[in-house]
């Protein structure tokens, strides 16, 4: 049942209020005064909230101004037994979801805290959606790098030139690649994303081309291929420096004659696929030791885009962290928790290994080990490496 904090100076409508909706199973929290409910506001997370207008320290119309700012999908409903229509329209005009006169009709005040939840949980379940059906994340920064690969990316998606995406891992790499297939013609087609170094060579061709049935001892139906799958679209080959060499000639013909044969099959196959791919090897070291074709590494990077580490866009990390706990946040569905500026500085000094991968399980991490807010003590205890 909604949990709902009940403000009001009078002890007496408190306590009736708590009585009644108790009984109905609400968990119930009082505060006496504004001061004291807008401190319980911002410590607890509530799906409702009971405001008095009259009250000495905080009033109800400032506490609600107040209360927005920390939480704004909490629904207020206010109630005073001096109001009119004007302190009506008023409270409702700063965000209030609601005006009761005292005393209260419990049949009204019981539809309309009804209501008040329903809304609430309404607009948890549409920013959770919303987050689930977005096709790609923001990208986020502003340092020069991050503003250098946004414009590559506005200049390459429109063409069907092949991209390379270099960076270490956990830098983006990926998010490059959905962002320069959603600004793509082909953004109507689908994306095909292949984890070279997650397929064991034996099966890359297979997973690549796809396979007639009884090619070989395993292959006991037809199977399509990536190649065929990105059809129309986009086809991702991420860490690419792990594919076999052989599995290497066979892109690498995919690529200049735009056609795949099946393992076990002799008909070719035309593809239109757009091809990206990515790494977190230095290819030109790998095609030196013998391990990467020369011909294949000209033809994937006809356009390179290098993403830095996170240890190299410092400036990035607050917006950053301010992103992925609004990100987070809605994920756990509950209010965005705030960070001090001497935590915020402690993860700018940090050395980041894992980029942003690391970062974002971080603030996760954060998030749930810190108090009602982030600060210095909670990154020196749950980030920094133990001495």
């Amino acid at each position: 049942m909604a949990s709902i904090l009940i403000i009001d100076d009078e002890k007496a409508i408190r306590k009736t209020l708590s009585e009644i909706l108790s009984f109905e199973g609400y968990k119930i929290d009082e505060a006496a005064d504004g001061e004291e409910g807008l401190k319980r506001f911002s410590e607890k997370n509530y799906d409702l909230v009971l405001c008095d207008i009259k009250m000495p320290k905080i009033d109800g119309i400032e506490f609600l101004e107040k209360a927005k700012e920390i939480n704004a999908d909490v629904p207020i409903i206010m109630i005073s037994g001096h109001g009119n229509i004007d302190t009506a329209v008023e409270a409702v005009k700063k965000g209030a979801f609601d005006y009761i006169s005292k005393p209260p009709d419990l049949n009204r005040l019981l539809i309309t805290l009804r209501n008040a939840a329903e809304k609430q949980t309404l607009v948890s379940e549409t920013k959770v959606l919303k987050r689930k059906v977005s096709k790609v994340q923001e990208m986020v920064g502003e340092s020069s790098p991050i503003g250098k690969i946004k414009d590559t990316i506005e200049k390459v998606a429109p063409t069907d030139a092949r991209v390379l995406i270099t960076g270490e891992n956990g830098v983006g790499k990926e998010l490059v690649a959905r962002w320069i297939h959603e600004k793509s013609n082909r953004n109507s087609g689908p994306m095909v994303e292949v984890n070279c170094a997650a397929i064991p060579g034996e099966l890359i061709e297979s997973e690549l081309f796809g396979h007639e049935k009884g090619s070989f001892t395993s292959a006991i139906k037809q199977r399509i291929g990536k190649f065929e799958q990105a059809n129309g679209g986009t086809l991702f080959l991420d860490e690419i420096g792990d594919m076999s060499l052989n599995a290497q000639a066979k892109v690498l013909r995919a690529l200049q004659e735009g056609k795949i044969t099946r393992v076990g099959a002799d008909k070719d196959i035309n593809v239109d696929v757009r091809v990206i791919a990515a790494t977190n090897k230095d290819l030109l070291k790998e095609v030196d030791d013998k391990n990467f074709r020369l011909d294949l590494y000209h033809r994937l990077g006809v356009i390179i885009i290098h993403v830095p580490s996170l240890n190299e866009r410092r400036e990035d990390i607050p917006h950053l962290v301010n992103y992925f706990l609004e990100l987070i946040a809605t994920e756990y569905g509950q209010p965005k928790k705030a960070i001090e500026k001497n935590a915020m500085e402690a993860l700018q000094t940090y050395n980041w290994t894992g980029n942003i991968r690391e970062l974002r399980n971080v603030v996760e991490r954060l998030i749930i080990l810190s108090g009602k807010s982030i600060n210095a003590e909670d990154v020196a205890s749950f980030v920094l490496p133990r001495k």
